[in-house]
């Protein structure tokens, strides 16, 4: 007697357990079937996406087997797609140029930077900040460094800090070492002996 009841109880779940299976499968089915489907939109444009993002970069860059300079950043992207293909460093960058010795020759600090790969040249904007190895200071928002050729150009508002005096103009070149410059319509202050 027992037995016949374990029996019809075991029958009782097991058709209970397909029922309740069948229609939490047509639940779910029935919902699935009424609605669109969302279709995500494909990035169509390759050269919006950087091929690499870092953040809270500190490397060393090498030239010719020897570290040549030090680079801090909060972000690096690379944009090998872009026309023209450039490193972005949107957040501000930060680089010390070393000399043979390891010793730090200059410094460069700025908002934005831009650097282009295929022609060389750096382009800084905004709160730039540079001391070359004479101590000089050079303040201006727009300057570009073109490594190919060496040189060191803008054509914006500058400002240079001497030991002994202060020249500020619009219109600037200089060696990329930053030791021989030359400032357009320049005005200044300038200390004379009596």
């Amino acid at each position: 007697m027992k037995q016949q009841l374990l029996n019809k109880i075991v029958r009782i779940l097991n058709g209970t357990t397909i029922a309740v299976t069948a229609i939490v499968v047509l639940i779910f089915h029935s919902s699935c079937k009424g609605e669109p489907k969302e279709k995500l939109l494909a990035v169509e444009c390759s050269d919006s996406l950087a091929v690499m993002s870092t953040f809270d970069v500190n490397t060393m860059i090498s030239d010719s087997g020897r570290i040549s300079y030090k680079i801090i950043a909060d972000e690096w992207r690379i944009f090998d797609k872009r026309n023209p293909p450039h490193w972005a460093f949107e957040k501000g960058v930060y680089l010390e140029k070393f000399d043979r010795d390891m010793n730090v020759e200059a410094t460069i600090k700025c908002d934005t930077a831009y650097y282009y790969s295929e022609q060389k040249i750096w382009k800084l904007i905004s709160n730039v900040n540079i001391r070359n190895s004479n101590d000089e200071k050079f303040f201006t928002d727009l300057l570009f460094w073109n490594q190919e050729t060496e040189k060191i150009y803008s054509d914006a508002y500058i400002r240079i800090e001497q030991t002994d005096q202060v020249t500020e103009g619009y219109g600037f070149s200089a060696n990329q070492n930053l030791t021989i410059w030359q400032i357009n319509n320049t005005k200044g202050i300038f200390s004379i002996e009596e």
